[in-house]
């Protein structure tokens, strides 16, 4: 879910598609792969590059960091498309307060709330569905997906739906009645999309006739209830190595797939792409989520420091991703995430919570999730300031930013923790095995469903 695992044991650093070193101050040397279905890697002082499906082209470029960049992104954009020209959405989603405990009642309560704030988009997350694979109203949604598409257009606001067409979880009945469609191994077995939800998942073949065709059909029913806006999530799924219906390099395999999906919901749908590999979603998305997920603290010291990952969920993790992917822009909306403004369930100083909405500005990408039970009317009128703001934005160099007047740094995320040591080493071991024992995954989610039923309780929702 969080690296590739055909390159899980490389002990150099690496990544894919793209390399730079700075070989000088601001004298940057580029590897960039021009195609999909590539890796790259640092040996020793050399940049290697190579394709996983025979040979492609290659960009080499040295000089200033925002030149070589810049010259990157104006050739992936020769191949693989150009940003759209729609303006970006103000989005209030409903995830980071409360997560997959939402129901009808809930969100009507929330959508009451947020009153005359100026959103574009109010988008239902996770929590919705029958389960991942079985992606229809579940009973905490008795009125239907319509009915809820309906309500949220009446506020003069843009329908948003999340799902995660790509995965599917052992228990869905997707997989149980289309096994067929899913990915295998050498050895025949089911490929693994990760864990979670308590249940393992397993990842759609997009080369398969019959999954392609439920795509494209899950799509328009998405659309025909009357959501406009798509953040489709876990998309890696689909790039995962495995045997295949029709033998396709991995990444064309992915971006075939999301052809179809995009052809499908239509131009006219805002469309986001999340936990989604990067080159093969340029050209077919409006916007992609560009880091990790953000969260109500810093850092998780078990997961960055113990687990030295700095992919997981955290604060700190999505800024540094987030601020060294911004040579993106010229070719997709950049989403770093929600900004917060509430003090309620999250340890954030006002620090950082100054730079999360700060990096919401320079990518002129706005969402938070913040509930408006829990907000003052201070905080209130902050978000109402933010969402209305469009200010002069300037990068001086790779963390420093002008907006207007302020100078903002994003260089205190942007550091690495240091590999555990000694004691902590040992810690760590232990941790990453019990990570690795379904038994004790399921624990984890039944604290977190406790957790999830005391935060809506302290919602205040009298329904």
């Amino acid at each position: 879910m969080q690296i590739d695992p055909v390159y899980a044991n490389e002990t150099c650093p690496n990544g894919s598609w793209i390399a730079a070193v700075e070989i000088a101050d601001n004298d940057m040397l580029l590897l960039g792969a021009l195609g999909l279905d590539a890796h790259v890697r640092l040996n020793s002082d050399q940049l290697q590059g190579q394709y996983e499906a025979g040979e492609g082209e290659w960009l080499v470029a040295r000089g200033d960091e925002a030149t070589v960049f810049a010259r990157y992104a104006d050739e992936l954009g020769k191949r693989l498309g150009q940003k759209s020209d729609r303006p970006a959405p103000r989005v209030w989603c409903s995830w980071y307060s409360l997560y997959t405990a939402i129901d009808e009642a809930t969100l009507h309560y929330v959508f009451d709330g947020l009153g005359d704030l100026p959103f574009d988009v109010f988008q239902v997350d996770d929590g919705w569905q029958v389960s991942i694979g079985d992606w229809v109203a579940n009973t905490k949604f008795p009125s239907g997906m319509n009915a809820l598409a309906e309500k949220i257009k009446s506020t003069g606001r843009t329908a948003g739906l999340w799902l995660a067409p790509l995965i599917a979880a052992e228990s869905s009945r997707l997989f149980r009645e289309h096994s067929d469609w899913f990915l295998r191994d050498a050895r025949g077995k089911f490929v693994s999309a990760g864990f979670n939800w308590g249940e393992r998942l397993f990842a759609l073949d997009t080369t398969h006739p019959a999954a392609l065709e439920w795509l494209a059909a899950l799509m328009k029913q998405v659309r025909a209830w009357g959501f406009d806006y798509l953040k489709l999530d876990f998309l890696y799924a689909g790039a995962l190595p495995g045997k295949r219906h029709v033998d396709t390099p991995r990444e064309a395999a992915y971006r075939q797939g999301l052809k179809i999906m995009r052809a499908a919901m239509g131009a006219d749908a805002f469309f986001l792409t999340c936990g989604a590999p990067i080159l093969p979603s340029l050209g077919l998305c409006d916007a992609l989520r560009v880091g990790p997920d953000v969260s109500g603290k810093w850092e998780d010291p078990r997961d960055a420091i113990l687990l030295y990952n700095p992919t997981t969920p955290g604060t700190r993790n999505a800024i540094r991703t987030t601020v060294n992917r911004l040579w993106l822009q010229p070719l997709v909306m950049t989403d770093p995430d929600v900004a917060y403004f509430v003090e309620r369930e999250n340890s954030l100083s006002l620090e950082h919570k100054q730079l999360l909405q700060d990096l919401a500005i320079v990518c002129n990408f706005k969402a938070t999730s913040d509930l408006p039970q829990w907000m003052t009317s201070a905080q209130r009128e902050s978000l109402r300031e933010f969402l209305n703001s469009n200010p002069n934005v300037q990068r001086l160099n790779h963390s420093k930013f002008q907006i207007n007047e302020r100078v903002v740094d994003f260089s205190s995320a942007l550091s690495l923790p240091n590999p555990p040591t000694g004691a902590s080493k040992i810690q760590a071991a232990l941790i990453s095995w019990l990570g690795n024992q379904s038994l004790a995954l399921k624990m984890l989610k039944r604290l977190d469903d406790l957790s999830l039923k005391r935060r809506k309780k302290d919602l205040g929702n009298k329904e």
